[in-house]
């Protein structure tokens, strides 16, 4: 029988209470007492005097989906015991074997995946990721995207209605399956060309489900205003709970936008809208190159839309179509990922140059953005409807620092040395909080018969110095991490 006492610690159970110093009890597993008279003999005694004693961290949105099925140890150094996957309507299934390279072209760009991966179904995928030799516990949404690419491939636009049948089967299938979730990537092809009403009909599952949607919205630029308007449309029709990701004002003409935008969450939610939001403490962001172009231009594939950037008729349409609206200064941009290894950190120079490096690299580029101010951001890390997440993702290149640094950054960084929130509401943002937005009803708390997921870190040295130029650096001030009572590496 496996018992540990995490002793002389200032626990900091996640509800937001004030810290208290005092002793948590780990029997098989689960917190079986906090503060117990005695532990019984052969006890593991660990001294925690002057550190910090807390629920393991959740990472509320996470694009590891394929690297938490392996002994990857950048989240745990974190503090991280659990992830959330499957977001932004990329999900590893439903995968059937006639739309196999139309998946892998569709997903790899965030995935940093190969050929080989794909999972019938979200049961298939998390019985790969519950294995007890995992470093963190795995909660997936399902893709709309990946939903999409099923039934229809690459094809954009309106389904049939036997093809949304299908989807709703998909989707109901993943949801009794054990998918915590649905998910959608509006900003992506095929999802961005998605009609409302397919969404509603999908949605509508979710809500039979008790699960939770979580959106990449169709806009978080010029569109953001509207694309809050739809998703608050949606979720009243549709029934279910709103988790709006990564929500932010990006580029500087748009960051007035934002205040807008947390005035009609805040309103529907005084309404009575299980609406709330994550966010991560970066003013910069990352995704795949191609989200920039207008996504029509992805309809058929990878070859089609390489075959229209060459196209002198059609290049000319798609630069009156992204210029249009184009919301960074071309120094905002730079290459963080590309086959040709010469390109990571270059800055892209003019929508030429962009088009070139996509047709060079076959589209298979990443990138990171300067989206935000420091304004914006303290204002969305430190509203009372927010979650502190990653938006991690691995790259063939530079990674954005918050795959390496999010959490320490966020104690170390925003709570300690700024003091923009005090500590155990910094902690409820991690732990907690991210739980019951995803249906996780026994980790979150230091409580009895919560699963033993426990992080321990000095609070005066918990930071991160990983940099967009240096992104990979270790974490400062993670001592130990348990998942379900078993230690997991910080070093």
């Amino acid at each position: 029988m496996n018992r540990i006492l995490f002793q002389n610690g200032s626990i900091i159970d996640g509800s937001g209470a004030e810290p208290r110093t005092g002793s948590v009890f780990v029997e098989d597993g689960r917190i079986a007492a906090i503060d117990p008279a005695q532990a019984p003999a052969g006890t593991e005694v660990i001294d925690c005097s002057g550190l910090a004693v807390t629920p393991g961290f959740i990472d509320g949105h996470s694009h590891s989906d394929l690297q938490v099925l392996e002994q990857r140890s950048e989240k745990c150094r974190q503090g991280v015991t659990t992830e959330v996957v499957g977001n932004c309507g990329f999900s590893p299934y439903p995968h059937v074997p006639e739309q196999h390279r139309a998946l892998h072209e569709f997903a790899n760009g965030i995935f940093c995946g190969d050929d080989a991966w794909g999972w019938s179904n979200a049961a298939e995928y998390l019985a790969a990721a519950s294995h007890p030799s995992r470093y963190v516990n795995v909660a997936s949404l399902t893709g709309h995207g990946s939903l999409r690419v099923a039934v229809a491939g690459h094809r954009l636009g309106q389904l049939s209605a036997a093809e949304v049948d299908r989807m709703e089967g998909l989707l109901d299938e993943a949801l009794s399956g054990g998918s915590a979730g649905f998910s959608t990537g509006l900003m992506y092809a095929p999802g961005d060309s998605a009609p409302f009403e397919e969404l509603v009909r999908l949605c509508k599952v979710v809500t039979r489900r008790g699960k939770v949607y979580a959106t990449h919205m169709r806009s978080y630029t010029w569109g953001l205003v509207e694309a809050v308007e739809e998703q608050l449309k949606l979720v009243r029709e549709a029934g279910c709970r709103l988790q709006i990701s990564h929500l932010q004002a990006a580029g500087a003409k748009n960051w007035p936008l934002q205040g807008r935008a947390l005035e009609l969450i805040e309103k529907a939610r005084a309404e009575g809208v299980d609406v709330a939001f994550d966010c991560y403490p970066y003013v910069a962001g990352s995704t795949v190159m191609t989200q920039l172009l207008p996504q029509w231009t992805l309809e058929g594939g990878l070859d089609a839309m390489l075959a229209r950037l060459q196209d002198p008729t059609i290049r000319a349409k798609i630069t009156d179509e992204m210029m249009s609206h184009f919301s960074w200064r071309w120094s905002d941009i730079y290459i963080s990922a590309a086959p040709d290894k010469s390109l990571v950190g270059k800055h892209l120079e003019s929508l030429d140059h962009m088009f070139e490096v996509l047709i060079t690299q076959r589209g298979l580029v990443n990138m990171l953005s300067f989206n935000q101010s420091e304004e914006n951001l303290k204002q969305t890390l430190t509203h009372p409807l927010s979650v502190i997440i990653s938006d991690g993702f691995y790259v063939r290149g530079r990674p954005h620092p918050r795959l390496h640094g999010t959490f320490p950054l966020w104690l170390g960084e925003f709570v300690r040395r700024r003091k923009w929130l005090d500590l155990p509401a910094a902690i409820r943002k991690i732990t907690s909080a991210p739980a019951e937005r995803f249906g996780m009803k026994d980790r979150g708390l230091l409580k009895p018969g919560y699963k033993a997921d426990i992080t321990v870190f000095d609070p005066e040295e918990i930071d991160s110095p990983a940099t967009y130029d240096n992104p990979e650096l270790p974490p400062r001030g993670i001592l130990r991490v348990f998942r379900e009572g078993s230690p997991v590496p910080v070093v």
